[in-house]
């Protein structure tokens, strides 16, 4: 008979690890942030007392933290996709620790405990873009805008020459650390490219930000894919409000363009360079990270 887990039943305080709590050579301090396949703690390393970040994989939908810490599927249905999920988290962590680059979250262990798996990285100061621009910390302006994206592109660039795909680009995996140097977090949805096709398991999609070839599961992708997430990104800076799915702007485009919506209010070669970005359809999109620095520095 399978197990039955009972989410309504269940303790809430053990969906996280508590303060205290030892795993490897960390001491868990406090939960910083939690999504639906995992958690990211701040935690010292015990030797020297450094704070480090750490990721967690517990995708809630498929498994529980035991009284113990173990991290268990919920029944016997979900084992196979929480194994895969689980070793494709150790994957995505061995990637990334190769993946040295000033704006992409650096890596600098991982091990397996608790019969889970764990990612651990340098924490950095600053604030998620998204939270950024709820608290409106300060204005958005042409200057903040170029230089967060310029330092953002320079990371995924870096990645795309490793031949590797982010495919979940929004404000929420965007820090913003001093001097408006951007920080790209939350690799879960990293593949790599060109890529025959892109799996179910694998498939991340962010209403707004995912361009239309995300959504489906035989379509080429490619640069161009994290291209429209990186301008969406750009144009919910300008917005302030939820974005058009690019699944509605297919039938019929009601986005109206940059370059007419923000006239006067902004350079005209950056509304442009996002404009381009954020083309419905990938082949009229820049096909490189290159093109679309060279079009957001057309107006400096």
């Amino acid at each position: 008979m399978a197990e039955y887990y009972d989410p309504d039943t269940y303790p809430k305080q053990w969906n996280y690890l508590q303060t205290g709590t030892i795993i490897d050579q960390y001491i868990i301090e406090r939960e910083l942030a939690h999504g639906g396949f995992s958690s990211v703690y701040l935690a010292r390393q015990i030797s020297d007392q450094i704070q480090v970040a750490i990721k967690e994989y517990l995708p809630r939908k498929l498994a529980h933290r035991t009284w113990n810490n173990m991290v268990v599927a919920n029944n016997e249905e979900a084992q196979p996709l929480f194994r895969r999920g689980r070793a494709l988290f150790f994957e995505e962590a061995k990637v990334l620790a190769k993946l040295k680059h000033p704006n992409i979250v650096e890596v600098i262990n991982f091990f397996e405990a608790n019969a889970t798996v764990y990612m651990v990285m340098t924490y950095d100061y600053g604030l998620t873009l998204n939270k950024f621009l709820k608290h409106k910390a300060q204005p958005v302006t042409e200057k903040f805008l170029l230089a967060l994206f310029t330092s953002l592109l320079n990371g995924i660039n870096h990645m795309h020459e490793h031949h590797l795909l982010h495919l979940d680009i929004k404000p929420a995996n965007i820090l913003v650390r001093p001097g408006n140097d951007a920080l790209l977090l939350d690799f879960g949805a990293i593949q790599s490219y060109p890529l025959k096709r892109l799996s179910k398991q694998g498939k991340v999609l962010t209403k707004g930000f995912s361009p239309i070839e995300q959504h489906d599961l035989s379509a080429p992708l490619g640069p161009w894919t994290d291209i429209y997430a990186v301008g969406a990104s750009m144009r919910a800076c300008l917005e302030y409000k939820p974005l058009i799915p690019a699944t509605d702007r297919v039938h019929q485009d009601a986005l109206v363009p940059a370059v007419k919506a923000f006239k006067n209010k902004f350079p005209e070669p950056l509304l442009k360079a996002i404009d381009w970005a954020m083309e419905v359809w990938p082949e009229q999109r820049p096909q490189s990270v290159a093109q679309l620095q060279q079009a957001l520095a057309a107006g400096k």
